[in-house]
């Protein structure tokens, strides 16, 4: 059935520009739309917010956050964005349009891919990744619903709807953002993200690829989740026996538990997958053995694949039933908790059973706690009981007004740890200086625990400063404190700014903007150089000539034959009159004299048969027609056939005469 038909988006015009066509796609937090640019008439895909959400300023932000990030990636493997806007309830961004399938749905037909086809999906994703790394931008939803592959092969990475910032992104309190078959610990346990949580999802993406099954599975996503935290990834080999020990031990580096012994970006692991690939031989690369699941899938997505907002928080049961839980069952009722919240569709009437191993990890903590209590009553270690109520606490030193790198040294001398900074807009505190902390100044605090640091960001919009004949690195620097971020820097010749400093900025100066917006720079070539003409000139005077005028030389190491003499310059890399900047380099070849070739016979010939054969071999043509009225035949040349002659200099041929 064709679901469009009761979408009341298609059909219209946004902004007066986008006509929606028909709908792709629909996600947790946005629906995908064909639509066509009837100002460029250009087709594009339109990724529109679910209205419900639009009024929410949190979902909108991280809306417009994903246009400003990708629209700074400027790579091949990088859906690009092209406009974001909002018309009444709907806020959309306008992006580029991928006629294709994803990587879900290559696996859902074939199943497990050969590994060769899954290292070429691969690579590019992690290229993808690691320019989005490199730009200081976490993904934190990676996937096989976001690699699109396009009708012409090509691979990019789609859906930036969860990127933030890497020096932003360290952990929430409540609730984490992804997709639970492709979280990685620290993310459910902690919530901290950064790069290596896109190199674990990038991991398990690399087995499902390799395997045609995900490396976890379970009847409810609590299940998933509580695998991903004890249980490591197992072998792909295990499954699919025969696929190569390479591929195990990339899988396993990319899917460790420890964040600490992954690769710490896209661009780390992409270095490793490419060393796999060199080690394997062609028949490792291009066979499927037998154990890979091949068979369609015989469902469609579940809720796991969904992206959701999965509360991490420990509620305490309610109901008739609110018996309080043992701590080894806490975590894992969370957990189931936390499916019931987000997917109540794939829930069982029946609470699923504990897992045995952490029952026997609680009851052996529990056996060791009451060891431990009963020693110290029996021996009455008074500085024990001491140590237990207060000596293992402290409190958190003054630290607002402080830069972020004095507090987290501060911190670290006190005992403490940074448990995540968190970047807030202020109008009267400095950027980078911390305005909070939590827990708050004074608060008691474990002598081992750790400190959130809440840092200004600065006002949050400012005027963009003024930066006119300031050198290009002041400038970016002006612009960092001014919370903007350097854009794309293009030169101009200009004879009044000098050379390597700003002529403008786009926005202008003084025009008020977000922080964060990227300004483009345009830096001053200073005046154009009239390069002169030194073709034929000695090499010495060639360079007087050309450094003279402001420009450096360098003289080619080969020579070449040309007209010009030996030893004088045959070429020179930027033509007559060409513009160049100070201190811009042209190139010198010197000819080593003309090539000397053999001087064809032509006396008999008619004159025009002469002169075309003459000319053909590379000479100039001189005709000496004495008596034109009597005879047009060649009685002589002023070089014989079958000397050797200069390559262009000139043969002059006589026709008969009485």
């Amino acid at each position: 059935m064709d679901t469009t038909l009761h979408d009341p988006l298609v059909g219209q015009v946004l902004d007066g520009r986008y006509r929606v066509d028909a709908r792709i796609a629909v996600g947790g937090m946005a629906t995908v739309y064909r639509a066509v640019d009837t100002r460029l008439d250009r087709v594009l895909a339109l990724k529109v917010m679910h209205p419900s959400l639009a009024a929410d300023a949190s979902f909108v932000e991280r809306f417009i956050r994903e246009a400003k990030s990708v629209a700074r990636l400027a790579h091949p493997n990088v859906v690009g964005v092209f406009d974001q806007g909002a018309q009444d309830q709907y806020v959309y961004l306008a992006m580029e349009y991928v006629a294709g399938c994803t990587l879900r749905d290559v696996l859902r037909e074939r199943g497990a891919l050969q590994p060769r086809a899954a290292l070429d999906i691969l690579e590019p994703v992690l290229a993808a990744l690691g320019a989005a790394h490199r730009a200081g931008f976490v993904h934190r939803d990676m996937k096989p619903e976001n690699v699109l592959i396009g009708d012409d092969g090509r691979v990019k990475v789609a859906d930036f709807g969860l990127v933030r910032a890497v020096d932003s992104v360290t952990s929430t309190t409540g609730s984490v953002l992804g997709t639970v078959s492709y979280l990685a610990p620290e993310q459910i346990e902690h919530g901290t993200c950064d790069t290596r949580a896109d190199v674990y999802a990038c991991g398990v993406v690399l087995y499902e690829m390799l395997t045609g099954t995900k490396p976890h599975s379970g009847d409810t996503p609590a299940q998933i989740l509580y695998a991903h935290l004890h249980e490591g990834v197992p072998a792909p080999s295990a499954a699919v026996p025969g696929l190569a020990l390479e591929l195990d031990e990339l899988v396993a580096s990319a899917t460790a538990r420890n964040p600490e012994a992954r690769p710490h970006d896209a661009v780390a692991l992409l270095a490793r997958t490419r060393t796999a690939r060199a080690a394997l031989a062609d028949e490792q690369l291009d066979a499927v053995p037998p154990g890979a699941r091949t068979a369609p899938a015989a469902s469609g997505p579940g809720s796991e694949d969904r992206t959701s907002v999965i509360p991490r928080a420990v509620a305490t049961p309610t109901g008739p039933a609110a018996t309080p839980l043992p701590p080894e069952h806490a975590h894992e009722a969370s957990l189931n908790r936390t499916s019931r919240l987000i997917m109540p569709q794939r829930i069982e009437e029946e609470p699923e059973p504990a897992p045995r191993a952490p029952r026997r990890r609680g009851a052996n903590r529990r056996a060791l706690i009451a060891v431990v209590a009963a020693l110290v009553m029996i021996l009455g270690v008074g500085a024990g009981v001491w140590y237990i109520n207060s000596g293992q606490f402290t409190h958190v030193p003054a630290l607002i007004g402080q830069s972020e790198d004095a507090a987290k040294k501060k911190l670290s001398n006190a005992g403490l740890g940074v448990k995540k900074v968190e970047g807030q807009f202020s109008d009267t505190v400095e950027r980078g200086q911390v305005i909070g902390t939590d827990p708050a100044t004074g608060a008691r605090i474990r002598g081992n625990g750790s400190v959130t640091l809440v840092v200004s960001r600065g006002p949050e919009t400012a005027q963009v400063p003024k930066l006119d004949g300031m050198p290009l690195d002041q400038a970016k620097s002006e612009l960092h404190k001014a919370g903007f971020a350097p854009g794309d820097t293009s030169a101009e010749f200009n004879a009044s700014v000098a050379q390597g400093s700003v002529i403008r900025t786009s926005p202008a100066a003084g025009v008020k903007r977000h922080t964060d917006t990227a300004v483009a720079l345009v830096v001053s070539k200073g005046a154009p150089i009239d390069v002169p003409s030194v073709v034929g000139d000695t090499v010495d005077a060639a360079t007087s000539a050309l450094q003279g005028a402001g420009l450096k030389v360098v003289v080619a190491p080969d020579q070449v034959n040309s007209p010009q003499d030996a030893g004088k310059v045959a070429a020179q890399s930027a033509a007559e009159h060409a513009q160049l900047a100070q201190g811009d380099t042209v190139t010198l070849t010197v000819s080593k004299g003309p090539r000397m070739i053999t001087v064809p016979t032509v006396t008999g010939q008619k004159a025009a048969d002469a002169q075309k054969a003459l000319e053909g071999a590379g000479f100039k043509v001189k005709v000496d027609r004495s008596f034109p009225f009597l005879s047009d035949e060649v009685s002589g040349q002023s070089v014989n056939g079958g000397a050797q002659a200069p390559e262009g200099s000139t043969i002059t041929i006589t026709t008969k005469g009485l």
